[in-house]
């Protein structure tokens, strides 16, 4: 296991582009200076032991020393003792809607965005628990295998956007179908939640519904949206151009189905939450979650880390004494070193 201690550090990095700018402009205006004297020819023979080329050369090697010591200020460390950890938890899978209606803003800033706001807030008060997410629109995918990594599952969650399901509609039997078959332990207490608009269903949702059931996994419902609707809006990269209309050219309407996220919920044993402005909805669910009786999980996690910040400020600390020994006027023993010449 391989990890940075001080991450934030590495912000740093970020700098060389703007060093290696700023070294091009002190070139080109360094060239245009020596222009005014005269031609560059004349000017070279003026200066035979400049080189230019050394400039360059000094500064990839300040780059290079940079680069290593920001990388140790890191930390990086590597795991040097695993051991297990008994957890207790249960299991549980999101099922997120990523299609095209999650892009009306009835909920600010819109109902996706809202939703993975919720989610990543949800993540945060876990505690013990595994955590999955399935994204779905006319086709449920798995984002995230269940698992007990919360930061993977905040950096699968930061991707996920309307074209994370190429095919669209809202597939929500689909989708149940795929979280129960991300769940690899049937003996532990699971759950799913669907956060979706609800609207153009496909498939018997409801009999997926009851079979998760059945097995023991509630299904909770969190509706994303107000019933009154809103207009889905339409991008041309990061720019709005306008709304979706139909054929006839009418602005399309995208509302809330909260009648059929009921039903859902009602038949797998779990309860509807319509999301607002002023909540999300998945606390309210969260909290009836924590009352299902929670099994023991065991896990390997490392527990020691050693750090090899050393090794880089080696590096770091060779490039810059290198840097150092090297002049920006040519060397006159290696200039009277040439031995193809008789």
């Amino acid at each position: 296991m391989f990890r940075f201690a001080h991450l934030y550090y590495l912000y740093l990095l970020a700098l060389i582009p703007v060093f290696t700018v700023l070294l091009v402009l002190y070139i080109v205006w360094r060239k245009k200076a020596l222009n005014r004297f005269g031609e560059m020819s004349v000017i070279g023979q003026l200066m035979p032991e400049y080189s230019p080329g050394r400039l360059v050369l000094k500064f990839i090697l300040l780059m290079f020393a940079f680069a290593f010591l920001v990388v140790a200020l890191a930390d990086p460390q590597t795991g040097s003792k695993m051991e297990k950890v008994q957890r207790k938890g249960i299991d549980l899978m999101i099922a997120l809607d990523v299609s095209n209606s999650m892009l009306a803003q009835d909920i600010k800033p819109d109902r996706l965005e809202r939703s993975k706001q919720a989610i990543s807030k949800l993540i945060d008060k876990l505690e013990g628990d595994r955590i999955g997410i399935v994204v779905f629109a006319g086709k449920a995918y798995t984002q995230l295998p269940i698992t007990t990594d919360y930061s993977a599952a905040k950096l699968f969650l930061s991707a996920i956007n309307t074209g994370s399901v190429s095919t669209q509609g809202t597939a929500i039997a689909d989708a149940i179908e795929s979280c129960m078959s991300a769940f690899n332990h049937a003996e532990r207490n699971r759950a799913i939640i669907i956060i979706t608009d609800g609207e153009d269903h496909q498939g018997d949702v409801l009999e997926q519904a009851e079979a998760a059931a059945k097995k023991g996994v509630a299904v909770y419902t969190i509706g994303m949206g107000l019933p009154d609707g809103a207009p889905i809006p339409v991008y041309e990269g990061d720019v709005q151009t306008g709304y979706k209309k139909d054929r006839d050219g009418s602005t399309i309407m995208s509302k809330l189905d909260e009648s059929m996220l009921q039903r859902i919920a009602a038949v797998g044993n779990g309860i509807y939450v319509r999301a607002s402005n002023s909540e999300a909805g998945l606390e309210k669910i969260f909290d009836e979650i924590n009352k299902i009786q929670k099994s023991e999980i065991e896990s390997r996690q490392y527990s020691d880390y050693d750090d090899r910040f050393q090794y880089f400020l080696f590096l770091g600390l060779a490039f810059l004494i290198f840097e150092i020994f090297i002049f920006n006027r040519k060397n006159q023993w290696f200039s009277r070193f040439k031995p193809f010449e008789q």
